[in-house]
């Protein structure tokens, strides 16, 4: 690749930087986007079918019907008109849920122990739902874009003819751009869902300040079990979310308090056993 190839590449992706720009809802952060949202949604939807194709869903009914109402007024406080779906798969051991752009929901069965409540289920379904609104998954493959093109003309502009050299270089790259920007970028992510997700559920209906209380069954349903060190997870620590919860209150409870309709802790959530 030649020095004007390279100079035409980066002025390309200058300007792609400049038309690219978003702002996530509630927070109001610029974020760097590079993915459309057709094509984003083509994608969430294609991973939909596929995950629908291979795993279990529950057919506990009452357990669906209480995700699907909670979800419901979840989706109903992020203002977005999309065809929303909630599922709840079977696998007892697996604590986790997610939010597929195009607003398709997975619930699975072993984060609902720890949920316990209506509220403590409208956290987690806030927090996911936050990811897709906030559109973090197009943000990382974004910036994952961002970090292939800096790796490609990097080292074209080093001219590093030395093949050992190149690679060597190459892994250093990747290792930088990985812990030194994609994964702190991955933890802000994940607090600034928690922040969106906290004022969705007060929005909703949902008393916030049984996010604290679910992360601190979350914390308490780790304890003892590996973790990579923090500069090593995509997740930040269970104690500086709640702590970052906790100083969110004051700002999330005026909202959850002119709610006409409030549904504090909701009843307790049903056994998670499917038939």
């Amino acid at each position: 690749m030649s020095k004007a190839t390279v100079k035409v590449l980066v002025l390309f992706f200058l300007l792609s930087l400049l038309v690219s720009c978003a702002t996530a809802p509630v927070t109001g952060r610029k974020q760097l986007i590079l993915i459309d949202p057709q094509t984003e949604l083509r994608l969430g939807l294609q991973a939909s079918r596929e995950i629908l194709r291979k795993e279990k869903i529950c057919r506990n009914q009452r357990l669906n019907n209480i995700v699907k109402k909670v979800g419901l007024r979840i989706a109903k406080a992020t203002g977005k008109n999309l065809p929303w779906e909630f599922f709840v798969i079977d696998k007892p051991k697996v604590i986790n849920a997610f939010c597929l752009p195009g607003g398709k929901v997975f619930v699975y069965t072993g984060i609902i122990p720890i949920a316990k409540n209506e509220a403590g289920l409208a956290a987690v379904m806030g927090h996911e739902i936050a990811h897709a609104i906030a559109r973090h998954g197009a943000e990382r493959l974004s910036l994952g874009l961002a970090a292939a093109f800096g790796e490609v003309v990097l080292s074209e502009i080093l001219d590093l003819k030395n093949s050992q050299t190149k690679r060597i270089f190459l892994a250093a790259y990747g290792l930088g751009a990985t812990v030194g920007l994609i994964l702190p970028y991955s933890r802000k992510q994940e607090l600034e869902a928690d922040h969106i997700g906290l004022y969705l559920m007060a929005k909703a209906g949902y008393d916030p300040r049984e996010a604290v209380a679910f992360w601190q069954r979350m914390r308490e349903a780790a304890r003892g079990k590996p973790r990579p060190p923090a500069f090593l997870s995509t997740h930040p620590t269970d104690e500086k979310r709640i702590a970052q919860i906790k100083k969110l209150l004051p700002e999330i409870l005026p909202v959850y308090e002119a709610q006409t309709q409030k549904f504090g802790k909701g009843k307790d959530l049903p056994s998670p056993r499917c038939p």
